[in-house]
């Protein structure tokens, strides 16, 4: 059988990569690189059938050139921004995108994280489940007769127009600012080196330095991934400069945010609520000092078990997962249409 050549690179740690080396299928042999400099994708660009990117930098006219064979660029994920398409273009290779399945999840675990706090969902959940009739006395209700915050609950709030700010941006905060442009939000981001123009008013998306992004952000999301700068960045400092009344929600990184500071933030009503989904140690330490606010709901935090990605995945369901990374080349050399193209 004929072993189609595939360069696979990507900027992820062993455990994804072995994940998407397990799930190929048997014509394909991968070379996997991690955050590999130009030169290195240069080198082993020649004689390779296809390129597969994982958000892990650009792929520009020299590559495409090196390239020669290469029948199809595939990038994982919905952003191509970095890919040079009119070089591709003009090479006859095509470039397609794979929507990720998980940064979507996690996109909407972060809005309902927003939505959540904007609502006061564990407060008002507590006030529900107590019957407390709040000086009132039951009815039956009707067109005429309902007893609406019956509680006098004050401060209830929603995310139609405000200031949303995505700190670390990348598939996933893709996926939340195009959901998020359905409320009429203005969304500012942060990351290491903004995006191409075009990119920024495609997802209505404007860049800010972190500073901006704290200052005038109604909601902070973090989505920063985990490296040894980034451990525990986000401290007391941080969460000062942040806007008074804002919501802070988190599914970024395991071991970026500093608990011991946010539950000061939260404790002291600078913040007006907060959502994790990723801690420092997991499964979470019966130390975290965030449990000792769970309980109270006037603190308005919401706790949830690194579950934003969804259920977690059997091995079969895991390679059928990652198969996905190689449909399209499967489809190319099997002379069918491929999805996602984009040139």
């Amino acid at each position: 059988m004929k072993k189609y050549q595939v360069l696979f690179i990507t900027h992820r740690g062993e455990r994804h990569q072995n994940e998407a080396l397990s799930a190929a299928p048997s014509e394909f042999e991968i070379t996997m690189l991690r955050s590999p400099s130009k030169d290195e994708i240069l080198s082993h660009l020649p004689g390779k059938d296809f390129l597969i990117t994982e958000r892990s930098g650009v792929i520009d006219e020299d590559m495409i050139r090196a390239g020669q064979n290469l029948k199809l660029i595939q990038r994982l994920g919905s952003l191509t921004h970095d890919i040079d398409l009119e070089a591709a273009k003009k090479a006859g290779i095509p470039v397609s995108y794979l929507p990720v399945k998980s940064c979507i999840l996690v996109a909407e675990h972060m809005i309902m994280q927003i939505l959540s706090l904007s609502k006061r969902l564990p407060e008002m959940m507590a006030i529900t489940a107590s019957a407390n009739d709040y000086g009132a006395t039951p009815k039956v209700c009707d067109e005429d007769y309902f007893a609406y915050n019956w509680a006098n609950v004050k401060d209830i709030k929603g995310i139609w127009g405000s200031t949303v700010g995505i700190l670390g941006f990348g598939e996933i905060g893709a996926e939340v600012a195009r959901r998020l442009n359905g409320y009429g939000c203005t969304i500012l981001y942060n990351k290491r080196s903004p995006l191409p123009t075009f990119a920024e008013e495609e997802l209505n998306i404007q860049f800010v330095s972190k500073e901006e992004l704290l200052k005038l952000s109604d909601t902070v999301c973090m989505l920063l991934p985990f490296f040894t700068e980034t451990a525990q960045s986000l401290d007391s400092a941080f969460f000062s400069a942040m806007k008074p009344g804002s919501l802070f929600v988190s599914c970024g990184g395991s071991g970026v945010v500093d608990e011991h500071a946010l539950t000061e933030a939260l404790t002291n009503g600078h913040l007006y609520g907060a959502a994790l989904d990723t801690f420092t140690m997991e499964p979470i330490s019966p130390e975290n000092p965030l449990l000792k606010l769970v309980d109270n709901p006037k603190i308005n935090l919401i706790l949830t078990p690194h579950t934003a990605a969804g259920t977690p995945y059997t091995q079969p369901e895991l390679n059928e997962t990652r198969t996905a990374d190689y449909i399209n080349l499967k489809r190319i050399t099997q002379g069918e249409k491929i999805s996602g193209r984009v040139v």
